[in-house]
């Protein structure tokens, strides 16, 4: 397996700041399946696939039941990696969603598998999430599909909607490959709340994806053909980055507690709430030229995302959504939309 490739810059903002990859709690490697000690945030752990389409239902099932026998709480799939052909079309609950449904309830963990789907006389490339007792929660249908698969005789048809699924570890959001160039899907996934997306996909994309999380502030994780795993902090920085020959396997921890903001309107509130629960939480982060911060919690049975709220600090997604529909309403129209044609005159 080849090392990571942290960004120069990345490089640069660790060297100033202490403990960075604790900051951004991006932690790899394997884990205890179990463990006593007390959790602090809302820590995910992640297991992340890469491989070329084809490999055969034994031996990726045999490959899952191996990572979630070492402990996790998310493993992802790459798209349709079963294949997208004339033999690999399944419904919802075929073949590939029973056999790592049994892996998910046997490891208590979820599980997100694309798969080439028939439903409702349709065929969509779909994202399958499977929950921790094995039942299907919910499913993502590609929105923008790629050129190539309108070439098929029975086509893959696009779909409307981007949801956002509800977890015990936060909000899931969800994208296909093609998905990456349409900024419309992830505006989606932030206006409907995602805290973490997973992008299954052919190809890498990279910069666009650091783009997305920069915009939008989640955390963006792929699972792709190419063999790399790529990470993405919801400052827009590139926290992993690896790549290995054959079925790659990525494993690291996310604390989905970390909230980002702006100092608009939050400098006060920010310190009194140091002041007052510096043992608590912290500032892990400080961006000086966007005039960002993120706060984490040092504590267990602490939120820090909850704890600022409680202090009056507004996020910083929530900040920019609220500071656009105000000036839009005083502008009389919404600026997204385009200006109003006016009324023509004689």
């Amino acid at each position: 397996m080849k090392p990571n490739h942290f960004p120069a810059s990345l490089t640069r903002l660790g060297q100033l700041t202490a403990g960075l990859l604790t900051a951004v709690f991006l932690v790899r490697g394997e884990e205890p399946k179990t463990s006593d000690a007390p959790k602090i945030g809302r820590p995910v752990r992640v297991v992340s696939f890469c491989f070329s389409p084809g490999k055969p239902l034994e031996e990726i099932a045999r490959r899952v039941d191996e990572e979630g026998s070492k402990g996790a709480d998310l493993i992802v799939l790459p798209e349709t990696w079963r294949g997208q052909n004339d033999k690999s079309l399944e419904p919802l609950e075929g073949p590939t969603v029973q056999t790592l449904s049994k892996l998910a309830k046997q490891h208590h963990t979820y599980i997100v598998t694309p798969i080439d789907c028939e439903r409702d006389n349709r065929r969509l490339n779909t994202a399958v999430v499977i929950d921790r007792d094995g039942r299907i929660v919910g499913s993502y249908d590609k929105v923008f599909p790629y050129w190539s698969e309108y070439d098929h005789k029975r086509k893959v048809q696009p779909s409307r909607g981007a949801p956002v699924l509800e977890t015990d570890f936060g909000k899931l959001g969800l994208a296909i490959c093609f998905d990456v160039n349409v900024p419309e899907v992830w505006e989606r996934l932030a206006d409907h709340g995602a805290e973490l997306v997973l992008w299954s996909s052919a190809y890498s994309a990279g910069a666009q994806l650091g783009a997305y999380a920069l915009l939008h502030h989640f955390y963006i994780v792929t699972a792709t053909y190419t063999g790399d795993c790529q990470v993405y902090d919801l400052t827009g920085e590139r926290l992993l980055d690896e790549r290995s020959d054959g079925i790659h396997i990525s494993r690291f921890t996310l604390d989905m507690d970390r909230g980002i903001y702006h100092t608009n309107f939050n400098e006060d509130k920010k310190a009194k709430l140091l002041k007052e629960h510096g043992d608590e939480i912290k500032q892990v982060k400080w961006l000086d030229r966007e005039q960002w911060f993120v706060l984490q919690a040092t504590k267990p049975g602490v939120s820090a995302r909850t704890l600022a709220r409680q202090y009056g600090l507004e996020e910083l997604r929530d900040y920019i959504t609220r500071s656009r529909r105000a000036i839009d309403e005083m502008r009389g129209w919404k600026f997204s939309e385009g200006e109003p044609r006016r009324a023509a005159t004689r």
